[in-house]
């Protein structure tokens, strides 16, 4: 069984150069990714998203959808 939660986020490149991606789960839990173009950015910023939902679950608030394989 796969869940997939589908978190908004937004991505744009700094000063630097460095592309960043942001999201929110919830007020005051949230998560940034950075990378040399956006779908790195985007990357690491799964990555941190999937340490958030391990250790806080989903919000309510976001979509979830399960796939049985």
């Amino acid at each position: 069984m796969t869940q997939a939660v589908h978190v908004p986020y937004t991505v744009e490149q700094d000063e630097d150069g460095v592309w960043c991606a942001h999201a929110q789960l919830r007020p005051g839990v949230g998560a940034h990714g950075e990378g040399e173009n956006p779908e790195a950015a985007v990357a690491d910023l799964r990555e941190a998203l999937e340490g958030l939902i391990a250790e806080f679950g989903a919000p309510q608030e976001l979509t979830i959808t399960v796939d049985v394989a």
